[in-house]
């Protein structure tokens, strides 16, 4: 999924005044495939790019530059404050979401902190977490972001029912198991390309 891409090219368009079946007409392609492009489920190759920007009337270096940073490459966090958990789980991710770029946490506020300079496609958060509460942290991760997914990770079933109403994708009862994040990735609210096996 392509989704910098894809809201960059939408609030460019509209900026413009366009409609999609305009810029559709525009740049001689049908109306579906501009729907794909603002959607994330395709994106456009380099000499498409150059024929939008100049109908657009924005430098074609935006819009490269919002596909160079689009999900191609999206970020995983994982915070847990137990090292053995990261330890442990942050391989199980890389193997699974080899096109990921994946980092592990055990301080909430540094996962917040690097939230907010990096696109977060999907979060494992710990619910049970030193100084606060991964449900709360949910909450600030989808205030800087609503597109980012998120798991819960917990050793105790009964906060599933919590978990629920924080908006996140799914829960998750430890120990993480390569089966386990394969199932998840199916349910993500925002599907993303991992580079796994099926994607």
């Amino acid at each position: 999924m392509s989704l910098l891409f894809s809201e960059t090219l939408r609030k460019l368009r509209i900026e413009k005044g366009l409609s999609q079946q305009e810029l559709a007409d525009r740049v001689y392609v049908n109306r579906s495939t501009v729907v794909r492009w603002e959607s994330g489920s395709r994106l456009p190759d380099a000499s498409m790019i150059s024929r939008i920007s100049d109908v657009i009337g924005v430098d074609v270096s935006i819009l490269l530059s919002a596909t160079a940073q689009s999900d191609d490459c999206p970020n995983v966090i994982m915070v847990d404050d137990r090292k053995l958990i990261l330890t442990g789980g942050l391989p199980i991710l890389e193997e699974v979401m080899p096109n990921a770029s994946v980092m592990g946490f055990t301080d909430a506020a540094e996962a917040e902190q690097y939230a907010r300079s990096n696109r977060i496609a999907l979060a494992f958060l710990d619910i049970e977490l030193r100084n606060t509460s991964g449900l709360d942290l949910c909450r600030r991760l989808l205030n800087i972001n609503p597109r980012t997914n998120v798991v819960y990770l917990t050793a105790y079933s009964e906060y599933a029912l919590d978990a629920w109403s924080t908006g996140a994708s799914g829960f998750m009862l430890k120990p993480i198991t390569p089966e386990g994040v394969r199932e998840q990735l199916n349910n993500l609210r925002y599907p993303f390309w991992t580079g796994g096996e099926g994607a």
